[in-house]
């Protein structure tokens, strides 16, 4: 089935770009807070990305600050923040990212003629000015700057080539080119880059970049398209989250050329072992959950149901997979600790999922594990991965659920009574009769913290296999105009759900626009970006 691999070289190596952290958080509901988003950019990197594009510095204090720590913490990849051509977004960028052992500044801008015209409402010549000035100016600080022509697949082409010409001439050493709202089509998306090169020779100098988003289907083929053209670096995002449709799926990207590389003789220098196990902290953490027929990391990507495909694979399991499912860590779920497990070896099994947890942080685990642990027989790698990633969630300004207590019968509608720790330390109670327990929970939680949140969706899910099965739920409210996620995982799932809530109210609180100090950190959230 496969041919023979190639020699590789590295003029054939393809940078991963990781938005995960910055085009993937601004997907509808996503709120991570900066411990969340620490712990996926230090798995980014065990993952081994070649840049982790951490932030968009100048929209809220709160990305300012996570930036500025992934770039202290994390080592490895290059560290980049994401900043429009006005300076006071350059140099937000730049503050936040410079302590980084590998830097860079992405600046962009619009160049086709409806975002011209309709969003920026200015000119051309304003837009070259504008690309001059931020590129020159980023490169004041730090020599890896980055430019992207936003918009560039409806723009017309003579005009981005005379953009990148000028963000060349100012010091700009990666020039990516977006689909921005996923228009393009594989030939012309190729034929593009291919026209580009003849137009602006400097390119040749630069690394070359592609970033697609999926609104027609076609972020990964675009993209795979792209990098056949002659460009090296793909910008994506794990599970394919981001903006409307999402960008091109990283996992997909990586293991197309990775099970392909014998015939486009493309590579990459990721650790595709740790891609399932990345794949489950993002969807845990932004409570996008991954769908099950997803190619790579969906939980029918290597499942057979018909009896032809089973008798296949069990004969020989190349009959039917084209990947052998542990190289991106689809490992067994094996038992790593039992109820009568100490904190020393709690912290070591922690260690070997990558999760250093000291101190206060340990204690909070290991009461949390005991907990579990009373309740399971067995707690596998899979528990310890969602425990500790509920555990993350927890952050200054979190409602804490104290107690519950839900009566139901079929002679009377269901009643909850519930208590609730605030932000401020005091006590919050409610009681509420619903439609069912779980309108009586959460209308009693909306009581006892003093907010009308209005439930969107509800999904409960299982971490394992088993009736002891940890619980795991994922809520969508509104609440002041806001939508906002929020996860919670125990062995009860009522407690699981209250969890839940109870985030999604702090984070639909910590991201409203009347918390924001300045107005164009106002503007700035809501700008459209590459």
């Amino acid at each position: 089935m496969a041919e023979a691999q190639k020699e590789r070289s590295e003029g054939d190596r393809v940078r991963i770009f990781d938005t995960t952290l910055r085009d993937g958080e601004q997907s509808p509901g996503i709120s991570l807070n900066k411990q969340e988003k620490l712990e996926i950019a230090g798995q980014l990197a065990r993952l081994g990305v070649d840049v982790i594009e951490a932030g968009f510095p100048i929209a809220s204090p709160g990305d300012f600050d996570a930036v500025q720590e992934i770039a202290r913490e994390v080592h490895g990849p290059v560290i980049c923040g994401l900043a429009r051509t006005g300076f006071a977004d350059i140099d937000a960028a730049w503050n936040a990212v410079k302590d980084s052992e590998r830097p860079r500044i992405h600046t962009f801008i619009s160049t086709s003629d409806i975002h011209i015209e309709h969003q920026l409402q200015t000119t051309r010549e304003d837009v070259k000015g504008q690309a001059r000035a931020a590129v020159a100016h980023a490169r004041g600080y730090c020599e890896d700057v980055e430019f992207s022509p936003m918009d560039a697949t409806r723009a017309d082409l003579e005009f981005t080539a005379e953009v990148l010409q000028i963000a060349i001439d100012e010091g700009a050493t990666t020039i990516n080119v977006p689909d921005t709202v996923g228009y393009s089509m594989p030939d012309e998306y190729a034929d593009m880059f291919r026209e580009l090169v003849r137009l602006v020779p400097g390119l040749a100098g630069v690394t070359l970049s592609v970033h697609c988003h999926d609104d027609l289907g076609l972020a990964v083929a675009n993209s795979f398209a792209g990098v056949r053209a002659g460009c090296r670096q793909v910008e994506c995002a794990i599970n394919g989250i981001g903006e409307r449709a999402g960008n091109a799926s990283l996992e997909e990207v990586v293991m197309l050329l990775r099970t392909r590389e014998a015939s486009h003789g493309l590579w990459t220098g990721v650790n595709t072992v740790e891609l399932a196990r990345t794949s489950r902290m993002v969807s845990r953490m932004t409570g996008y959950q991954v769908q099950p027929n997803k190619a790579i990391v969906g939980r029918n990507a290597f499942a057979h149901e018909a009896g032809i495909h089973q008798d296949g694979v069990l004969k020989e399991r190349t009959t039917y997979e084209i990947m052998d499912a542990t190289t991106i860590g689809l490992e067994s779920n094996s038992i790593v600790l039992g109820k009568h497990s100490g904190r020393h070896a709690l912290r070591n099994a922690l260690e070997e999922l990558g999760f250093t947890v000291e101190g206060a942080a340990l204690n909070m685990a290991f009461k949390r594990f005991k907990e579990v642990a009373d309740r399971k027989k067995k707690v596998t790698a899979l528990d310890l991965e969602a425990l500790v990633s509920d555990e993350m969630r927890q952050s200054d300004g979190a409602f804490g659920l104290e107690s519950f207590d839900i009566e139901a019968g079929s002679d009377r509608s269901p009643f909850a009574r519930v208590s609730v720790r605030l932000p401020g330390g005091e006590l919050g109670e409610g009681s509420f009769t619903g439609d069912g327990p779980v309108d009586a929970f959460f209308s009693a939680l909306n009581a006892a913290t003093g907010r009308e949140a209005r439930l969107k969706e509800y999904h409960v899910s299982a971490v394992t296999a088993g009736r002891d099965a940890l619980a795991e739920v994922t809520v969508l409210l509104e609440l002041g105009g806001r939508l906002a996620q929020g996860q919670g995982v125990s062995p009860d799932t009522m407690e699981a759900s209250g969890r839940a809530y109870l985030r999604a109210i702090a984070n639909a609180i910590a991201d409203s626009p009347v918390a924001e100090a300045e107005h164009h950190v106002q503007e700035a959230s809501k700008a459209p970006t590459p």
